[in-house]
């Protein structure tokens, strides 16, 4: 059974400020807090709050690492184990291998896009802000430096299908078509004209470590998972060749995104 989300705040804290080199006293100095209190909330005995995660963030040069567990998981205390195990890997990867059949990824959607998607989801409104900004948040891991490799494949119909309207959509595609520029980012569509494909039974991310190691995730309706294990691993790099086959090449990409854009302007 998974840890809660505030659980998983506090070992990540402890974790972090070790990983850096720095006692709790030294921590304290950087975020003009006491010791006493660095341990408190490390512990469990004093609740973290949005203002000292920013603070730890910026002691840590951790990039909104902590403000984003806060944000997105521990408020409600909802969130389940593999999304804490997802964001902690954006933070680290060297690279991921990202497909999607329904969606635009999360690490490129527009605020506008990702809101459609959360309302879509049904999120409460008094959330949706919160999520949203959350979301937004954990693209920061492509500004780094060294930012990871991000390698995309997408269906068609994501460029196609409507999602929030026509001024969503045309912003969506422009913002694709800026990060398919980008020298970290490859971005490539596998055509309607491709048919029925293997790729259409799920998305996918594969995602390689600094250790040398790798981690997959996959989801469904019903369930979602981070998992290590060989043969899924095994499996979904399979998938992954089978998918990045289908693909256009990146200039054919690029005009696929151009085409799409101007569907969505007329």
């Amino acid at each position: 059974m998974g840890i809660s989300p505030s659980e998983y705040l506090l070992r990540e804290l402890r974790r972090r400020r070790g990983a850096a080199g720095l006692t709790q006293a030294q921590l304290g100095e950087r975020v003009f807090c006491s010791d006493t209190q660095v341990s408190a909330i490390e512990t469990g005995t004093k609740p973290p709050t949005l203002p000292y995660l920013t603070a730890v963030d910026k002691a840590l040069d951790t990039g909104g690492y902590f403000a984003t567990l806060w944000n997105e998981l521990v408020n409600g205390e909802a969130a389940p184990v593999w999304l804490r195990e997802l964001i902690q890997i954006e933070r680290e990867v060297t690279a991921l291998r990202w497909y999607e059949h329904s969606f635009v990824p999360g690490l490129l959607q527009t605020e506008a896009y990702a809101r459609t998607t959360f309302r879509a989801a049904r999120t409460p409104t008094a959330e949706l802000d919160q999520r949203v900004a959350a979301r937004l948040e954990r693209q920061a891991v492509l500004a780094g430096d060294p930012a990871p490799q991000l390698f995309v494949v997408l269906n068609e119909m994501v460029l196609r299908r409507p999602c929030g309207g026509p001024d969503v959509m045309a912003e969506q595609v422009e913002h694709l078509l800026t990060c398919a520029e980008q020298p970290h980012i490859q971005l490539h569509v596998v055509p309607l004209s491709a048919g029925i494909y293997s790729g259409l039974a799920g998305a996918f991310i594969l995602a390689d470590l600094p250790d040398g190691s790798r981690a997959g995730y996959v989801d469904n309706q019903v369930a979602a998972q981070i998992a290590g294990e060989p043969a899924l691993l095994a499996s979904l790099g399979l998938a992954w060749d089978a998918v990045r086959g289908k693909a256009l090449p990146l200039g054919q990409t690029l005009d696929v995104l151009k085409e799409a854009a101007k569907t969505w302007t007329i």
